[in-house]
C-alpha cells in the first residue's frame, strides 16, 4: 500500500472493480467472520462493518451493493488499516493453540487474501488508466527485459483417459480449493497445443487484418460487446497499437511478450482467425500436471507479463506472466459437492455464465498457484490479467 494514498484507495472505477481500501477490510473481516466469529463469544469489534465488507456470503447476512463500494468513505483508510492490524493481533492469539477447523478456515483465509492481492493490482490499474492523467501505481517499476519470442510450434498433448482435479481438501494435506475436486477422470481426444502464448506481435496482426470488424469471428455475445463497447484492441493499447499502459505507466508494446489484458470473446475471436482453437482445461492441466511452478509471478517485481526463453520441444511459460483463457466453462467437475454453510458460497454459486482460466499471471504469487487451479471470470471481462495459448485437434 505504500504506493497506494488515501485518494487511490477510495477509487472504484467500474462494478466489477472494487477500491483498494475495500478489499483490504474485506480480507480482514473475512477471518474476522469466519476465523474469529467462530466463536460464540466473540464480539466484533464495529457490527456495521460486517454489512460493509462482506461480498457475496447471503447466509451471513446482508451486504452493501457491490456497485457502490466506491461511496464508502468512512471508514477511512486509516480506520481500515488499524482493524486490519487489531484483527491480526487478535488472530495471533487464537493461533498459539487452534482446533483444527480453525486452522483450515485460517488457511482458506490465507488463499483468500493471496486472491485479493491480485485483484487488487488488477483493479488499481484500471482505476489509473480510467484517469486523463494515467498515474503509475509504482514510478520505479523495472521493465521486463526483452526476449526474442521463439517461432511457435505445435506440441502433442495427451490422449485417452487422464485424471484431472485435485484431492479434496482439507482432507487430503495439499491445499485445493472446493472448485478444484474431486480428482476425476476424463477423456482427452488427439490434440496439440501451442509451445507459448499468443504474443502481442501476434494479436497486433490479429487487429491490422480487421479482426475486431469481422462478425464471423465473434460469439454473438461478443460481437454485440465489440459494438456497443468499440472494442479495437486489448483494454491498454492506445489507438496507434504501440503503447499500452502498465502498473508503471504508459510503456512501449513489448512485441514478444504475452498479449494481455484480452476477454474470452476476444481469445476465441483470436483463435478462430488463426485457424486454431482455445483449449480445453482438461487439455490444459494434463499438459502442466508434474510441470514445476516457475514463471514471471508478483514476486519477480515487474507486475507486467514478459517474454520467456525458447522452451526448447517442450510447452513453456504455462505458469505466470496471463492468466489463460480456455474453452471450458466453469461448472462442477462429476461428483463436485459445496462445502457446508456459508463457506459453501466461496466457489459453487458462480458455476454460470463464466470460462474457466488455468497458470496464474504476473500478477499472483507464486504460492497461490498449481496446476489444477481454476480462476474464472465472465467472458467479456478484460480488466484482469487474462491471454490466452492456442491449440488444434491432431
Amino acid at each position: 500500500m505504500a504506493s497506494i494514498g488515501a485518494e487511490d484507495a477510495q477509487l472504484q472505477s467500474m462494478p466489477s472493480a472494487s477500491p483498494a481500501k475495500w478489499h483490504l477490510a474485506h480480507s480482514s473481516w473475512f477471518f474476522e467472520q469466519f476465523a474469529l466469529g467462530a466463536d460464540p463469544a466473540y464480539v466484533p469489534s464495529d457490527a456495521d462493518w460486517g454489512y460493509l465488507f462482506n461480498s457475496y456470503y447471503e447466509r451471513v447476512g446482508p451486504r452493501h451493493p457491490r456497485a457502490a463500494r466506491g461511496l464508502l468513505s468512512r471508514p477511512t483508510l486509516r480506520q481500515v488499516l488499524d482493524h486490519r492490524a487489531a484483527v491480526d493481533t487478535r488472530m495471533d492469539a487464537v493461533l498459539r493453540d487452534p482446533p483444527r477447523r480453525l486452522a483450515e478456515v485460517v488457511e482458506l483465509g490465507l488463499q483468500h487474501e493471496q486472491q485479493h492481492q491480485e485483484l487488487l493490482l488488477a483493479d488499481i490499474k484500471h482505476a489509473f488508466w480510467s484517469q486523463p492523467l494515467r498515474p503509475a501505481w509504482r514510478d520505479d517499476l523495472p521493465v521486463p527485459p526483452r526476449v526474442a519470442a521463439s517461432p511457435p510450434r505445435w506440441v502433442t498433448g495427451a490422449e485417452g483417459i487422464v485424471e484431472i482435479g485435485a484431492p479434496p481438501w482439507p482432507a487430503h494435506a495439499a491445499f485445493a480449493f472446493d472448485n478444484e475436486s474431486p480428482r476425476h477422470r476424463t477423456l482427452l481426444h488427439p490434440h496439440e497445443l501451442a509451445s507459448r502464448p499468443v504474443t502481442n506481435a501476434e494479436y497486433r496482426a490479429f487487429v491490422e487484418d480487421g479482426g475486431y470488424r469481422e462478425p464471423g469471428l465473434w460469439q454473438a455475445a461478443g460481437w454485440e460487446r465489440v459494438q456497443a463497447e468499440g472494442w479495437r484492441a486489448p483494454l491498454y493499447w492506445d489507438e496507434a497499437l504501440a503503447l499500452e499502459f502498465t502498473l508503471g505507466g504508459m510503456r512501449d508494446i513489448d512485441p514478444d511478450a504475452p498479449v494481455c489484458h484480452v476477454g474470452w470473446f476476444e481469445a476465441d475471436a483470436f483463435a478462430r482467425w488463426a485457424g486454431a482453437r482455445l483449449p480445453t482445461e482438461a487439455e490444459w492441466e494434463a499438459a502442466a500436471a508434474g510441470q514445476p511452478v516457475a514463471g514471471n509471478f508478483i514476486e519477480a517485481g515487474f507486475a507486467h507479463p514478459a517474454g520467456a526463453a525458447d522452451p526448447g520441444t517442450g510447452i513453456g511459460q504455462l505458469f505466470g506472466d496471463v492468466w489463460e483463457w480456455t474453452a471450458s466453462a466453469y461448472t462442477a467437475y462429476p461428483g463436485y459437492a459445496p462445502p457446508l454453510g456459508a463457506l459453501g458460497e466461496y466457489n459453487a454459486k458462480f458455476m454460470s455464465g463464466q470460462q474457466v482460466l488455468r497458470g496464474g499471471s504476473c500478477a499472483s504469487p507464486a504460492s497461490h498457484l498449481r496446476a489444477s487451479y481454476r480462476n474464472f471470470f465472465h467472458p467479456h471481462e478484460r480488466w484482469q490479467f487474462g491471454g490466452l495459448r492456442l491449440a488444434r485437434d491432431a
